[in-house]
């Protein structure tokens, strides 16, 4: 298992290095009630399959739930968030195409921190470098 990060569990399934920047894809386990930021990729898509628990995702201003079985396409440059709804945690498979984003999450699991224990400066650089850009809370 990989490096937990606030009761979430993250396992690095394919690095971005490893396919030579085609795809990065990790598995994460969410607790109920977890939820990530509103924000969007610059240069990656993004895809999530929903292994286990319930899922509901904003994408733009649609908000869609999703159980086990099914796929979610959050296109770059397009506003997304998501909370682990239902009644248990959640396990979700996310890739990102091309998989400069999921660099993000490769050096958060490096450095076991996520971006509240970021001085601003930190943040703006790995926003900045992985193609990033939050929002904020998720309102979700």
């Amino acid at each position: 298992m990989g490096t937990p990060l606030s009761g979430r569990t993250f396992t690095l399934k394919l690095r971005d290095g490893e396919t030579n920047g085609s795809i990065m894809m990790f598995e994460e386990t969410v607790p109920l009630g977890t939820k990530s930021t509103l924000h969007l990729h610059h240069d990656s898509d993004e895809v999530a399959y929903v292994l286990d628990g319930e899922i509901t995702c904003l994408i733009g201003d649609d908000v869609t739930v999703c159980g086990p079985g099914s796929s979610i396409f959050m296109p770059r440059g397009v506003r997304h968030a998501w909370k682990c709804t239902g009644t248990q945690s959640g396990r979700v498979l996310f890739l990102y195409t091309p998989g400069k984003a999921g660099g993000l999450i490769e050096e958060q699991q490096r450095m076991g921190r996520g971006f509240g224990s970021m001085s601003q400066s930190e943040l703006a650089d790995i926003l900045q470098r992985h193609g990033w850009e939050l929002f904020g809370a998720s309102p979700l």
